[in-house]
């Protein structure tokens, strides 16, 4: 099976860039989203929101609107020649449920772009990888309280969009060793159930070999992520995996549970496992760049990448 390739990487903003904000998930409060943008705004960014951002799924409140809506916003915002960056509103649910809709053939066309989410957006950034063949960064979005909040958050995504080069490696203070070693690969990974409930569908990556895969999640009792990490063991999905950095799992129980059950379904693998690396739903999330060869120093608990996340 074909390993884990490098992807096609975005260009990093300058002053003055317009980027688009849009909603593939749940719905989007007004005031967190106008909190967001003044932020953006703030770094000499222009936002422009998608038109279905503050849209209510008329029967299913756990959405941002129709799937339809959702899925032409993306592809219109990143088909707009005149914008450098899209930019996710929030998470939730139901990401998978327009990632079809997408029409994947202009987005390939348009060329790659900055792409910023987590939590849900894991199906769009694996969707972004196999289809169109973008890298993207797991980071903060626009309207999340992480995102309005901590300083450090807005400063980790601020400095990748603007100064790649400066973030050629992090290595967060809380880091730590699970399982010793260094591995050589290129990023990839998000949300642990994400990318469970990717396995099957048409056009799911096939597989994590060769790759550095970045795991965490909010929520999952240590019995629910027992089973997700075993459904990614039994199908053959982890096979051949070069290192895996570990991020946070909030409300996920007592984390001695939670680090019992990592150790237990991926300290058998055989290859350097860190964990708490400082990304994902924590209070303080760094963005991780996704797509881009790296070395993953499990020992030190620092992630080098060859290149900077964007051009």
């Amino acid at each position: 099976m074909t390993p884990v390739e490098a992807l096609a990487r975005g260009e990093r903003l300058r002053p003055g860039a317009r980027v688009a904000v849009v909603a593939p998930s749940g719905p989007v409060p007004e005031e967190r989203l106008a909190a967001g943008l003044d932020i953006l705004r703030g770094w000499g960014l222009e936002p422009v929101v998608a038109p279905h951002v503050l849209d209510s799924h008329p029967t299913l409140d756990h959405l941002a609107g129709a799937d339809r809506a959702r899925a032409r916003d993306l592809t219109e915002a990143w088909c707009d020649p005149t914008v450098s960056a899209v930019l996710c509103a929030r998470g939730g649910f139901g990401a998978q449920r327009m990632v079809d809709l997408v029409d994947w053939a202009a987005i390939r066309a348009a060329g790659p772009k900055a792409f910023v989410g987590y939590s849900d957006v894991t199906a769009l950034h694996e969707a972004l990888a196999v289809r169109a063949g973008f890298g993207g960064l797991h980071g903060p979005m626009v309207a999340a309280g992480t995102f309005l909040s901590d300083p450090a958050t807005q400063e980790s995504l601020r400095v990748t969009l603007f100064e790649p080069e400066s973030v050629r490696t992090l290595a967060p203070e809380t880091a730590r060793t699970l399982v010793p070693g260094r591995a050589r690969g290129v990023t990839l990974g998000g949300c642990a159930s994400l990318l469970a409930a990717d396995l099957g569908t048409p056009q799911g990556r096939p597989s994590a070999r060769g790759g550095l895969l970045f795991l965490e999640d909010v929520g999952e009792e240590p019995y629910r992520l027992d089973r997700i990490l075993t459904q990614l063991l039994r199908s053959g999905w982890l096979d051949g995996v070069a290192g895996i950095g570990l991020g946070s799992w909030e409300e996920c129980g007592p984390y001695e549970e939670v680090r019992a059950v990592l150790d237990d379904r991926l300290g058998g693998l055989g290859v350097p496992v860190v964990e708490e690396m400082g990304f994902g739903h924590s209070p303080t999330a760094r963005t991780v760049p996704l797509g881009v060869p790296a070395v993953l120093d499990a020992d030190t608990g620092a992630l080098t990448l060859d290149v900077p996340a964007l051009r």
